[in-house]
C-alpha cells in the first residue's frame, strides 16, 4: 500500500502491538474495540477527526464449540450480538473510518480441540463439514447484521463492510510452518482484493512461487468498496428450490419371490432379499437431502430415511429408494434407515455410512455393520439374504493433493479390500453393490458461473483438490488421474474373482457413475435443484435419479451395465423377466472374469525406463544458466554424507554397512546403465552420454566428483567444496571454464540427529551459515555452474522404522540419537521437530534473496522434494523396511532410485510449483522429460511468466528512477497501476493481527494534503508486484 502513499504512519508501539500481553488477554471483541479506540485517542501522530480509518475485525470460527446441530443459532447469535456490540463502540467513538469484518476458519488448536469435546470424537472429515456450515452460517449471520444495521452507514463518515468470503487455511493434516509464509500471502492478497471495489471480468489473481500480480483500482473503480459504491451479494437472494414429486411407479408385475429360499446367490430375486445395508459417507449418510436452499446449516442434518441406497422413509409412491423399491417385492424388508440421525443411533439401523468419511474409515464401518446385523433379533443372521451397498472414495479424491501417498490408488483400494474380505470372511448369504467413486470433476461447473450463487468457498473448504485447480492445468489432470485410477482398481479387485469362492456371496460392481452429465436449465447454465445448499451434497432429486441407476445397474448383465448418471434425463425403473428373473452377477450373466492380474515377477534391479524424445542439447552452448538444457550438461559432482555416500545402500549384512556404494548413488552414482540403476547421472547420460564426474563402484577408487564423506555435517562442507574445486581444476577431462556443471547438495541428517549434543554449533543458523559460505565459494570460483540444493528432510519419520534386529534396535540408536531416543511426544522431540523446520525456514530464506543472482552463468535452486518426508507403509502400522539398509538409518539401492527420480522431476518443474513431498512407489516409468514450452532445467528467472517486463522503480528519497534490465534476478512481472489513480490506499499497521485470532488490525490514512498527491511505482515488495 506504500505504493499509494508513501508517507507511512510509524508501527505501532508496544500499546497498540497486537502480540502485547493486554492484547493476548482480551477475550471480547468488545474489549479490543476499546482498546483500539483509546490507543488512536492517545496518538501523537493521528488527527483522530480528520484522518480517514481503516479497521479489520475478525472473528476466528476455529475457536468457536458447538457440539450438537441445535447448538449452533446459539453460538452464532453469541458472535454476532458481540461483533455487533464492537461495531456500535467503534461508530461511537471514530469518525472518518471503515469498517471491514472478515471470518478467520483455520483448524482448532490442541487446546481448543481439548476444551470442545465433539471435536476430539468427531471424525476429521466430519468436523470439516461442521467447521464449513458453521462458517458459512456465521457468514450469511453478519451480511443479515449489516441489512439490519443499515451498515452502520447513517452518517457519511462511517460504514460497515464483510468481507464476502472467509480467510481460510488448509487442514493441518497438510499444512506445515514451511508454507505459513505463502499462505500469508494469499491471504494478504485476498484482504486487498476484497477491499477494493469490485471489477467485471477481473482476472484471477496470479501467484507464481516468488511472485504475485495484484489487482488494481481503476479509474472507474477508484475507492475502498463500501455498500453505498458496491451493493453486496446477499446469499439470500437465491430462488427457493422445487421439491416436485419424488416417487416412482413401479410398473413390474413379477414381485414374487423364490418358491423356496435360494442357496446360491446368482439365484437370486429381488423378492428373496431380506435384509439391506450401506456403507460410505455423507452422500449415503443423507446429508442435506430435504435441506432448504437458504438453509445451510441444514446440510449437516443426516437424512437417511431418504438416502438412495439405504432410506426406507414413507414408501416408493412419495421416496424413491433402493428399499422402497424391494418393499414391493418384499413387504418384510429390514435394515433400512429412516428419519434423521448419525450412524449410532436406533434410526440408522444398517445405515452405517458416516459422513465426511474416506476409504480408511471404512474397515470400522464394515465391523460396526457386522455387529449390529449379528445383534439385532429382526435379521436371522444365517439365513437372511442380503445386501450391501458400498460407495466411497469421493472424500479421498477432494484431498488426494494434499497427501498423494495417503490417498493413493494402492491405499484406496487396500482399504476396500480389507473391508470386503471382513464381510467375505464374516457375513453368509450376501450380495454386495460396490458402487464406483463417481466421476467428480463435471461437479466443478457448478462453482464456474457465478449467476449459479453457489458458496463456492464453502466447498474449496470441502473439497479444495477438485475445487481449486485451473482448467486444463496439471493438478486437475491429477484429479482425473486418480479418479479413473480408483474406479480401474476397482473392478480389477473384482475381476480378480476374490469374492467368488463360495455360492452365498459375491459382489458386483455397479458403474452408473462412471461417467456423469451434470442437469441443466432450459438456458443451458448448470441446475442448482440437484444439489443441496451448499452446491456439494445432493439434494432429494439427485437422489432419486441415483436409486433409480442403482436398481437398473442392478437387473443390467455384466458387461452390458449403464457407466453413465445423466441426472437431467426421466430415468424409467427396469423389472425382472421371466428370462432374467435374478439380480445380475458374473454367473447369471455368462460373465468371464477377466482373472486376477497376471502376479509380476520378482524385481531383480531397480532400474527406470526413459521415453523422452527430445535429448538433444542447445544449437550453440548456451552462455546462461536459464537456458541450460539437460543434454548441455557436462560434468555432476555431488557433496553431502553418507547418504550421498551410499553408504550400506546395497549392504546384505552389518558386516556391509562399512562399504560405500558410491555406484548407486542416487544425486552421482553411475553404476551400469538408467535400465538397471536408477541415478540422476543415469538419467542425464541419456541425454549427453559423454557426461563426467560421476562415481562407481565401491569406495573411494571411482568416486571421481563425489566427494561426499559418510557422517559430514554442514560445517565440514566447505572442505568438500574446496576439495571439488581442485578435483576438477586438476581434470584434463574437464574444461572448467566452459563446460557446465550441475553440483548437488545434500547435508543436515546428521546436523538433526546430534543437535542435542551440540545445540550452539548445530544451530539453525549456523546450518544456514555453512551452506552460504559454501554456497560462496562455489560463486566467487566456479564458472557455468548449477547447483541443486536438496532441502532436508523432515527426520522424525525415522522414528517408525523397525525391524526386529540387533543392527536396527542398536545402531539406529547410535546413529541418530537425538531423534531416536526421545519418547514420542517429549520436550525433547517436540524441540527437535521445530528445529527441523526452522533448519528448512533458515534454507528457504536465504535461497529466496538475490545473493546469487548477479552471474548469468550461476544459480542456486531448492528442490524441495524431501520438504514433507513421508515414509512407504506396507500396511497400517508397518513401514516398508526394503527403503532401508540392515541398520534402518541408512537407506538401500531402492530408495536411492526414487530420490533420484524425485531430484529430476523436481529439476523440470518451475519454483513455486515443485512437488514438496517423495512419492516413493516403485513404476519404472515415473521419470518426466522436459516439453517442448519448457526445454530447460528450471531456475527463479526462468520460472517467471513469459515474457519478462522490465521493472521501473521510482527512488522516494531523491525521486530519481532506476531501471533494472530484464536480465536481472528482480525482473518483475504483473499488471502495472496507472498513475491517475488518487492516493487513497491506507497505511498497515500490526497486520500480524491475522494470526492473532480475534483481534483488530488499524490502517491510517494520511492527511488530506497528500492524497492530492500522484504516485507512479512497479516496486517489487517481498515478491508482490502491480
Amino acid at each position: 500500500m506504500t505504493l499509494f502513499n508513501p508517507a507511512l504512519i510509524s508501527p505501532p508501539s508496544d500499546e497498540t502491538n497486537l502480540y502485547a500481553p493486554q492484547f493476548v488477554q482480551h477475550s471480547t471483541l468488545l474489549e479490543q474495540a476499546k482498546e483500539v479506540s483509546l490507543s488512536l485517542q492517545n496518538s501523537q501522530v493521528i488527527d483522530l477527526d480528520k484522518d480517514w480509518k481503516l479497521v479489520l475485525l475478525f472473528a476466528q470460527v476455529d475457536q468457536l464449540c458447538a457440539c450438537e446441530q441445535q447448538q449452533f443459532q446459539s453460538v452464532i447469535k453469541a458472535v454476532v450480538e458481540e461483533v455487533d456490540d464492537a461495531l456500535q463502540l467503534l461508530h461511537s467513538q471514530l469518525r472518518r473510518a471503515i469498517v471491514s469484518v472478515g471470518l478467520w476458519v483455520g483448524e482448532p488448536d490442541s487446546f481448543h480441540k481439548k476444551m470442545c469435546r465433539c471435536l476430539e470424537t468427531n471424525n476429521e472429515g466430519e468436523s470439516r463439514l461442521q467447521r464449513a456450515m458453521l462458517s458459512h452460517a456465521l457468514q450469511e449471520s453478519l451480511d443479515e447484521l449489516m441489512i439490519k444495521r443499515r451498515w452502520y452507514g447513517d452518517r457519511e463518515d462511517f460504514t460497515v463492510i464483510v468481507q464476502d468470503t472467509p480467510f481460510i487455511t488448509g487442514p493441518s493434516s497438510v499444512s506445515s510452518e514451511q508454507q505459513a509464509p505463502q499462505q500469508a500471502d494469499t491471504l494478504m492478497v485476498q484482504m486487498w482484493t476484497n477491499l477494493l471495489q469490485p471489477i467485471s471480468g477481473q482476472h484471477k489473481t496470479e501467484h507464481n512461487g516468488n511472485i504475485i500480480a495484484l489487482p488494481c483500482p481503476t479509474e472507474n473503480k477508484p475507492f475502498l468498496r463500501t455498500e453505498g459504491n458496491s451493493p453486496s451479494y446477499s446469499q439470500s437472494d437465491v430462488s427457493p428450490l422445487l421439491h416436485p414429486f419424488r416417487g416412482t411407479v413401479m410398473l413390474c408385475e413379477d414381485l414374487s419371490p423364490s418358491l423356496s429360499t435360494p442357496t446360491s446367490v446368482h439365484e437370486l430375486r429381488p423378492g428373496d432379499i431380506k435384509v439391506v445395508a450401506a456403507l460410505g459417507d455423507s452422500l449415503t449418510a443423507g446429508n442435506g437431502i430435504a435441506s432448504n436452499p437458504n438453509n445451510i446449516l441444514d446440510v449437516l442434518s443426516q437424512y437417511r430415511g431418504l438416502s438412495w441406497s439405504i432410506g426406507g422413509d414413507e414408501n416408493l409412491t412419495t421416496v424413491t429408494t433402493l428399499p422402497n423399491i424391494l418393499k414391493h417385492f418384499n413387504h418384510n424388508l429390514t435394515g433400512y434407515s429412516v428419519g434423521k440421525g448419525k450412524q449410532q443411533t436406533h434410526q440408522a439401523f444398517l445405515n452405517q455410512a458416516v459422513a465426511g468419511a474416506k476409504s480408511k474409515n471404512v474397515p470400522d464401518q464394515v465391523r460396526a455393520l457386522v455387529a449390529r446385523m449379528k445383534n439385532d433379533s429382526r435379521i436371522n443372521f444365517k439365513s437372511d439374504w442380503k445386501v450391501i451397498s458400498l460407495f466411497i472414495g469421493a472424500n479421498d479424491i477432494c484431498d488426494h493433493c494434499y497427501n498423494s501417498l495417503l490417498y493413493s490408488k494402492e491405499n484406496f483400494i487396500r482399504n476396500v479390500r480389507d473391508s470386503l474380505d471382513y464381510l467375505h470372511k464374516e457375513v453368509p448369504r450376501a450380495l454386495v453393490n460396490l458402487i464406483e467413486p463417481l466421476h467428480i470433476t463435471p461437479l466443478r461447473e457448478m462453482h464456474v458461473d457465478t449467476s449459479i450463487k453457489c458458496p463456492t468457498w464453502l466447498v474449496k473448504i470441502l473439497c479444495p483438490c477438485v475445487i481449486l485447480p485451473n482448467p486444463d492445468s496439471k493438478a486437475l489432470q491429477m484429479v482425473e488421474d486418480i479418479n479413473r485410477g480408483y474406479q480401474r482398481m476397482l473392478n480389477e479387485l473384482v475381476e480378480s474373482s476374490r469374492y467368488d469362492t463360495r455360492s452365498d456371496f459375491t459382489v458386483v460392481i455397479q458403474p452408473f457413475f462412471r461417467e456423469i452429465i451434470v442437469p441443466r436449465l432450459p438456458d443451458g447454465r448448470a441446475d442448482r435443484s440437484f444439489f443441496s445448499a451448499d452446491c456439494f451434497h445432493l439434494s432429494q432429486k439427485a437422489q432419486t435419479q441415483m436409486a433409480r441407476s442403482l436398481w437398473n445397474n442392478m437387473l443390467e448383465p455384466l458387461g452390458n451395465k449403464t457407466i453413465l448418471q445423466d441426472f437431467s434425463v426421466d430415468i424409467d425403473l427396469k423389472c425382472p423377466t421371466k428370462s432374467s428373473p435374478y439380480i445380475r452377477t458374473y454367473n447369471n450373466s455368462n460373465y468371464m472374469y477377466a482373472g486376477p492380474s497376471p502376479t509380476p515377477g520378482p524385481i531383480t534391479n531397480w532400474g527406470s525406463d526413459l521415453s523422452c524424445v527430445d535429448v538433444a542439447p542447445s544449437d550453440t552452448v548456451p552462455s546462461s544458466v536459464h537456458k541450460l538444457r539437460p543434454a548441455d550438461i557436462k560434468v555432476v559432482a555431488a557433496l553431502g554424507d553418507s547418504l550421498t555416500a551410499g553408504t550400506g545402500a546395497k549392504a546384505k549384512n552389518l558386516f556391509d554397512l562399512n562399504r560405500d556404494y558410491k555406484g548407486v548413488s542416487w544425486s552421482i552414482g553411475g553404476d551400469n546403465t538408467l535400465e538397471m540403476v536408477t541415478t540422476l547421472p543415469n538419467i542425464l547420460r541419456k541425454f549427453n552420454p559423454s557426461l563426467k564426474g560421476f562415481s562407481k563402484g565401491q569406495g573411494s577408487r571411482q568416486k571421481a566428483f563425489n566427494v561426499a564423506v559418510p557422517g559430514a555435517k554442514t560445517s565440514e562442507i566447505l572442505v568438500q567444496v574446496q576439495a571439488l574445486i581442485k578435483a576438477m581444476r586438476e581434470n584434463k577431462e574437464v574444461n572448467f571454464e566452459k563446460d557446465w556443471k550441475l553440483v548437488t547438495i545434500f547435508v543436515g541428517g546428521n546436523d538433526l540427529c546430534n543437535y542435542c549434543l551440540d545445540q550452539n554449533n548445530l544451530s539453525p543458523k549456523n546450518y544456514s551459515q555453512n551452506i552460504m559460505l559454501s554456497l560462496d565459494m562455489f560463486y566467487k570460483e566456479v564458472p557455468r555452474v548449477l547447483i541443486n540444493l536438496v532441502e532436508i528432510l523432515q527426520i522424525e519419520p525415522l522414528k517408525s522404522v523397525k525391524r526386529n534386529t540387533l543392527g536396527c534396535s542398536l545402531m539406529q540408536r547410535t546413529s541418530c540419537p537425538c531423534v531416536i531416543n526421545p519418547a514420542e511426544n517429549s520436550p525433547e522431540l517436540q524441540e527437535i521437530r521445530r528445529i527441523n523446520l526452522e533448519y528448512q525456514a533458515e534454507i528457504q530464506h536465504l535461497i529466496s534473496g538475490n545473493r546469487y543472482d548477479g552471474k548469468e552463468d550461476f544459480a542456486v535452486v531448492l528442490q524441495p522434494f524431501l520438504q514433507n518426508s513421508f515414509i512407504p507403509h506396507i500396511k497400517e502400522g508397518e513401514v516398508d523396511t526394503s527403503f532401508f539398509s540392515v541398520d534402518c538409518f541408512h537407506i538401500s539401492e531402492r530408495s536411492h532410485s526414487e530420490m533420484a527420480v524425485a531430484l529430476w522431476n523436481n529439476m523440470l518443474e518451475p519454483i513455486g510449483k515443485k512437488q514438496t513431498y517423495n512419492n516413493f512407489t516403485h513404476d519404472r516409468s515415473k521419470i518426466h522429460c522436459p516439453s517442448e514450452a519448457n526445454p530447460f532445467i528450471f531456475t527463479k528467472i526462468n520460472s517467471l511468466p513469459s515474457p519478462p517486463v522490465t521493472a521501473t522503480t521510482t527512488t522516494a528519497s531523491t525521486g530519481t528512477t532506476a531501471t533494472t534490465s530484464s536480465n536481472s534476478a528482480t525482473t518483475i512481472t504483473g499488471v502495472k497501476c496507472p498513475s491517475s489513480l488518487p492516493v487513497w490506499v491506507p497505511v498497515i499497521v500490526g497486520f500480524g493481527s491475522l494470526l492473532a485470532g480475534m483481534v483488530f488490525t488499524w490502517l491510517i490514512l494520511a492527511s488530506c494534503q497528500r492524497r492530492k498527491s500522484k504516485v507512479e511505482k512497479a516496486v517489487e515488495m517481498k515478491g508482490t508486484v502491480f
